[in-house]
Order: C-alpha cells, then structure tokens, then sequence
C-alpha cells in the first residue's frame, strides 16, 4: 500500500461520522426534529460497523436508538397540567 492514496470508503465512513455528530449536537440545542434524524440516519453506518464488535464498543450500536428516543422526547409539546389560568 502506498503513502499517498485516498481511500474513499473511510472518508465517506469518516464524513458520516462527523455529520452525525454536528447534527446531533445542533439538534439538541436547537431541539430541532430535523437535524435529529438527519444525525440518525448518518449514524447508521458506524452503528452497523460498531455493533460487530465484541467488546464495549457494541454499545454505540445503540446510538441511534437513543437519537429516535432524544426525537421523541424532544418533540413532545408541555402537557397543560402544570399551568395555571
């Protein structure tokens, strides 16, 4: 293998990566629905390699559940219960 090459599969891998994280991180503290799943499903990808794993790092298979959970949660308008007219 030469010193010089480009390898495209990591740079899309690592490009995926990064996306999924500036959107999660933007979508949380914007609490905006859209850029929560554009952060899922860049996440696939690394949630599909990780979860192969055969150590801890399983569990970042598990971060798009959590993205799908934070949409949810996110997403939920204040019931009226605790307000006073």
């Amino acid at each position: 293998m030469e010193i010089g090459t480009f390898n495209w599969i990591v740079f899309l891998w690592q490009l995926s990566m990064g996306v999924a994280i500036v959107t999660l991180f933007y979508g949380i503290l914007a609490r905006s629905r859209i850029h929560l799943l554009i952060s899922f499903f860049t996440s696939l990808p690394i949630a599909y390699y990780f979860f192969g794993a055969n150590n801890l790092l399983k569990l970042v298979g598990l971060a798009p559940i959590a993205i799908i959970v934070a949409i949810f949660v996110l997403g939920r308008k204040p019931s009226g219960a605790g307000r006073q007219s």
